[in-house]
């Protein structure tokens, strides 16, 4: 075989090699670019910004005002309790029980994405706030105010991993899309709780949630709490090795 026909084959076999690859994982090649690199990309966006300068962007200030324009007392006590509900005091009894059940299931696979998701939002939020040192808004006494830094929110960061970790753990359920839908009530309702009580500037909501997604789902695409379900049956490329084992229900 002359030199050129070597060459030409090689080419053929790595050309070969990328479309199958492909093929086998372009969801996840996808989801890497939508779910990760996209987001990663708002919040460098964001933190330069916020870094050049505290105040940030243009709208975080008049977003803060036209949404205190309209509260009452009434919304008030709705705000400083919905909240609550979205603070790590919540969050952490229910990814307890949810690890909980994994582990009694031996789904570890998904116990070690919920236990790393969950312990590195936390590490990540403490790291970035100590970082970014942004001081939160003084536009008005809040009724429940914070004396910690603001960027990113912690309370964004927090309910995004939860809902998060609910539709990666149930992505093959067809209760994924009732997930979806209540955890984007959710979110939102908590993101408004937030600049509603004139604790947050709406470019730290919109990081945390930035933040916690890309963590999510950049940990998800490398434990992979659902291998057993998503491995091509029928492909000639072998499986991915990992030092966890594929789980059984």
């Amino acid at each position: 075989m002359s030199k050129v026909n070597k060459i030409t084959q090689k080419v053929k076999s790595t050309l070969h090699f990328f479309r199958n690859l492909l093929i086998v994982h372009w969801r996840s090649l996808l989801l890497m670019l939508l779910g990760v690199y996209l987001p990663l990309q708002v919040v460098q966006i964001l933190a330069v910004k916020v870094w050049q300068n505290e105040g940030g962007f243009p709208w975080d200030v008049p977003t803060l005002l036209a949404i205190h324009g309209y509260s009452n007392p009434q919304l008030d006590i709705f705000a400083v309790f919905v909240t609550r509900v979205g603070s790590a005091w919540t969050a952490f009894p229910v990814l307890s029980a949810i690890a909980f059940l994994l582990w009694q299931r031996k789904r570890w696979r998904s116990l070690a994405y919920v236990i790393i998701t969950a312990l590195g939002n936390v590490a990540i939020n403490r790291t970035a706030k100590e970082i970014m040192h942004r001081i939160r808004p003084q536009l008005w006494e809040s009724k429940a105010p914070e004396f910690d830094y603001s960027f990113p929110s912690g309370h964004a960061m927090t309910s995004m991993t939860l809902v998060a970790i609910l539709l990666v753990l149930n992505w093959h359920h067809p209760r994924r899309w009732l997930i979806l839908a209540i955890g984007s009530l959710y979110l939102l309702l908590i993101g408004w709780t937030r600049l509603y009580l004139g604790v947050h500037f709406p470019s730290d909501i919109l990081a945390g949630w930035m933040v916690a997604l890309a963590w999510s789902i950049g940990v998800s695409l490398i434990i992979k709490p659902n291998l057993h379900r998503v491995k091509p049956s029928n492909s000639k490329i072998q499986p991915e090795t990992s030092l966890l084992p594929d789980e059984r229900e």
